[in-house]
């Protein structure tokens, strides 16, 4: 179902990387009356919007501000993102991915007459280790989560499907893969490298990097491509349906890390630190964007060299 014409769109889980990018891209680009939530604890440091607290694991709060805003979009970011904390807590990653999506998709169907379109985002994880061979991976390829973090995506997926089809509610999946860019907290790869790097510059740490598995091969695409895409999804994606959203390629790690390093101008020796090792990890893969670009005419528009570039000097900016 499209929906062109929603004027009231709101953000779960604005105060992490994504939200502050999808807040501004529909409040700035899009014109739409845009509203946000945080946990209590959490700050959001962007001006000119309507902020709620919300604890989606408390259900009555998720109804009270739906009831409040009736917002036309709703985009559900709140979770716990973080492959390596999900195996340190899989029980606290299942409870907020999964209890947590339940809760808001109960919420809105217990509101009478009530039918906002909703976007559920998802992850690449949730494709895991694939047959030998592949890396292209389209909706229809079978998914095989290999960390607790991607099976609480692959049971929010299911969730979103069986509620759009029981219910009639219109529900978009999103398995969105890598999406980097300035701001994102150096628990993911390039922002990590990122921030080592800046410290060796400012003479902060000696001329050595620590890194996990250099030699998987991921899709990156910039953070602002990405919500580009969701806002997109929210239009004119079809009710039940999972897309992927990427770039549709691949780079090694390496390869990513290199482009970093010679982008500062110094000589740099890399080690690997074994706590930053996964207990299982993939490959490669990179994601099919064609049914996305069909039905959305989306496609990525911002260089990987440039977003690198961006992030490097932020974490720079962030040390002087």
């Amino acid at each position: 179902m499209e929906n062109k014409n929603a004027e009231r769109t709101l953000i779960i889980g604005a105060a992490g990387f994504v939200g502050g990018y999808l807040a501004r891209h529909l409040k700035n680009d899009l014109h739409r009356k845009t509203f946000l939530t945080k946990l209590p604890n959490e700050k959001i440091n962007i001006e000119g919007f309507s902020v709620y607290d919300l604890d989606i694991l408390n259900q009555d709060q998720i109804r009270s501000i739906l009831n409040t805003l009736h917002p036309d979009e709703i985009y559900h970011l709140a979770a716990q993102s973080s492959v390596s904390f999900s195996w340190n807590d899989p029980k606290l990653t299942a409870k907020v991915n999964i209890t947590g999506c339940l809760n808001l998709l109960e919420s809105v169907r217990s509101i009478p007459g009530y039918s906002p379109k909703i976007i559920l985002i998802g992850s690449g994880e949730e494709y895991g280790r694939l047959p030998e061979g592949v890396s292209l991976v389209s909706e229809e390829t079978p998914i095989k989560p290999c960390n607790p973090y991607a099976v609480t995506k692959a049971a929010q997926n299911m969730f979103g499907t069986l509620y759009a089809k029981s219910y009639g509610m219109h529900i978009v999946m999103v398995r969105a893969f890598n999406h980097i860019g300035k701001g994102q907290s150096t628990q993911f790869v390039a922002a990590d490298f990122c921030r080592q790097i800046a410290e060796i510059m400012a003479g902060k740490r000696e001329n050595v990097i620590y890194t996990g598995n250099l030699s998987a091969k991921r899709d990156f695409t910039d953070v602002r491509d990405v919500v580009r895409a969701y806002s997109l999804l929210a239009r004119y994606g079809n009710d039940g349906e999972t897309y992927n959203v990427g770039s549709g390629k691949s780079i090694e790690i390496k390869t990513l890390l290199q482009k970093i390093i010679s982008q500062s101008g110094e000589n740099i020796r890399i080690e690997t630190d074994p706590n930053k090792l996964r207990p299982i990890d993939i490959p490669e893969i990179r994601a099919d964007i064609s049914k996305l670009k069909k039905d959305t005419g989306w496609q990525p528009n911002i260089p990987i060299s440039q977003t690198l570039k961006e992030m490097l000097e932020y974490e720079i900016s962030k040390i002087e």
